[in-house]
């Protein structure tokens, strides 16, 4: 496996993930986490006008990603607006296209064959993906043909399913609306902040 962003992911533990309705929002949501000690943030491309998201939240010094990199357009896209790296559901033109462009890339897999596959490919981790179909007793099964993939699950974690995940040898877990909540939409940031501290403190070594 290639690029850096194994390493950030071993050390940090946890990828925010951003989708919101509103851009403002979204920003204010990725910065307020940024300063909470969040230090690997994903923007979805799903998420309303999420390329502007993206170069604002880059433009204020935090390292941001791309979520729902799909096609090589989206990751053109991502990269361009400063994405500096890419999250994907699912193997395909997205991954290929933002491991062409150098981009890491976290690359969505569920099954043994689909995991395989992105081994293959040279991604730098494997977003079990969703991780809520089978939960963490999935994770212990994978691990044993696969020991070295780095896995990252997504779907569904919340603190207690992120602690089970770690503990079973995830490399970090990936974390919406659980730890985000309604800020992205314009909610409340200092719910947000209290989450973030909370699963920051939950995913501590």
């Amino acid at each position: 496996m290639v690029n850096g962003i194994t390493a950030e992911l071993r050390r940090h533990r946890l990828v925010a993930i951003v989708r919101g309705r509103d851009r403002a929002a979204s920003v204010r949501t990725a910065l307020a986490l940024a300063e909470e000690g969040v230090s690997l943030i994903e923007v979805s491309l799903s998420g309303a006008d999420a390329l502007r998201v993206i170069e604002e939240v880059a433009g204020a010094g935090v390292r941001v990603g791309a979520g729902t990199v799909l096609t090589a357009g989206d990751a053109r896209r991502a990269r361009d607006a400063g994405a500096g790296y890419a999250v994907t559901p699912s193997l395909g033109a997205g991954v290929d296209e933002a491991l062409r462009l150098g981009m890491p890339v976290l690359a969505g897999a569920l099954t043994p064959t689909e995991v395989a596959a992105a081994v293959a490919s040279g991604v730098g981790a494997v977003k079990l993906f969703p991780a809520s179909a089978h939960g963490s007793g999935y994770l212990k099964a994978l691990r044993d043909p696969f020991p070295d993939v780095p896995f990252v699950p997504v779907g569904g974690v919340g603190r207690e399913e992120a602690a089970a995940y770690l503990g079973l040898g995830a490399v970090a877990v990936g974390v919406g609306s659980p730890l985000c909540g309604d800020a992205p939409h314009g909610g409340d940031l200092g719910e947000l902040r209290a989450r973030a501290r909370a699963f920051v403190a939950a995913v501590r070594p």
